[in-house]
């Protein structure tokens, strides 16, 4: 097959630029490596520009628009990204149809671009189900209107009803998809984001990460209202100035809508010389920090979104031979099994507690890492999810038949 024969592929990413969203890169590179022309329509990333070719992979980017924290600040942002996103598509699909298109979620508000490319040239529409968004609603504005979380739903059913297919992260959503959603079993599939472990794997050590002190403890990941990083803050904050713990530095690695507010909150505790809160950094730092760190952080809070999500930094983690302190949510002991500590939710006193106990044992902590590595290996890692994902596309485009 030549360049000019493969199937062309688009997919639509709104709430992180590509390749920094891990799954949707992996995505990307999956179809890419069986024959797909993919392109991506995404927000730009810091420091990149509206057009490039990573990988042979094309990306039309927008220059990304910042919410206020609102719900009403979310409308506007969404708003603003449906419509950079249809001037991108109307750019891009000038070198020709699109076989399949992909939106992923949050939010889910590109259904009618998929409506309108399966009635102008029978593209497939697939939906790569991300998060919920009713529920992240409800976890951001507990105390919110009923009227906006209503449409929330309606857009949800209606990104079900459009889709031809479903890509669900994991068994609850896409039991969701099937009730909710009133899809299929036929039409929905598991493709968990697991990480790709020859990427993802300890290093050799920095010991200038611990920065002076015996332990490390890292985190990575977005930090939101709804990620638990400001229960981090108060862990550490137990750990150093109630349990006396002068032995152990903290890296939170990551950035999003809270991280002024995060950094912040460290200041009035007096953590500035134990937490380092560098924002979003390379490859490189994350693969030094990770490798250097004795235990990760996965403090997201029980909510209705977060005890059914998976938690990528987890198995992250657990890529790196660490174990893991979480807080004690379904999905999460789904995906870790042995390789965490699970505390009862949000009990930040005693998830400080727990990451001291692990600190402390270095024996169990060998034992937990080992486990989570293992576990990446046999059956989480994106080489087990990748075929379900690419079969998708070859059912939808004929290829699988021929």
């Amino acid at each position: 097959m030549t360049a000019a024969d493969a199937p062309r592929v688009l997919i639509i990413v709104q709430n992180l630029p590509v390749p920094f969203d891990r799954r949707v890169w992996l995505e990307c590179l999956a179809l890419r490596d069986v024959g797909y022309d993919v392109t991506v329509i995404c927000p730009q990333g810091r420091g990149t520009g509206a057009f490039q070719v990573i990988d042979g992979i094309t990306i039309r980017a927008y220059p990304p628009y910042a919410p206020g924290g609102s719900a009403l600040s979310y409308v506007a942002e969404y708003a603003y990204s449906f419509t950079a996103t249809a001037y991108q598509l109307a750019r891009v699909r000038r070198a020709g149809r699109f076989q399949v298109m992909q939106a992923c979620n949050p939010p889910d508000i590109f259904w009618p671009l998929a409506k309108l490319l399966r009635r102008v040239d029978g593209t497939r529409f697939v939906f790569d189900h991300h998060d919920l968004s009713p529920e992240l609603y409800r976890s951001r504005f507990p105390e919110g209107a009923r009227l906006p979380l209503r449409g929330l739903y309606a857009l949800e059913r209606a990104t079900f009803r459009t889709a031809d297919r479903v890509t669900s992260t994991n068994e609850s959503y896409a039991a969701i998809a099937r009730s909710r959603g009133g899809k299929d079993a036929s039409r929905v599939t598991v493709v968990r984001t697991g990480p790709d472990p020859d990427r993802l794997k300890p290093a050799e050590a920095d010991p200038d990460r611990r920065r002076g002190r015996r332990y490390l403890v890292a985190y990575i990941g977005v930090m939101g209202p709804q990620d638990g990083v400001d229960l981090a803050l108060e862990a550490a904050n137990i750990v150093v100035n109630q349990l006396g713990r002068t032995d152990v530095s903290f890296t939170l690695i990551g950035g999003g809508d809270s991280w002024d507010d995060l950094v912040a909150q460290r200041d009035r505790l007096g953590l500035q010389d134990y937490v380092e809160m560098p924002g979003r950094v390379p490859d490189e730092y994350v693969i030094s920090v990770l490798s250097s760190a004795d235990l990760g952080l996965s403090p997201d809070p029980k909510n209705p979104l977060n005890d059914v999500s998976t938690m990528n930094k987890t198995m992250e983690y657990m890529a790196f031979a660490m174990p893991v302190v979480a807080f004690d949510l379904r999905e999460t002991r789904v995906s870790a099994a042995d390789a965490a500590r699970y505390v009862p939710a949000n009990d930040v006193e005693l998830f400080a507690k727990e990451i001291v106990g692990l600190l402390d044992d270095a024996e169990t902590r060998a034992i937990m890492g080992k486990k989570g590595r293992e576990r990446i290996e046999r059956e989480l890692a994106w080489q087990h999810q990748r075929t379900g994902y690419v079969n998708v596309f070859d059912e939808l485009t004929g290829r699988r038949e021929r």
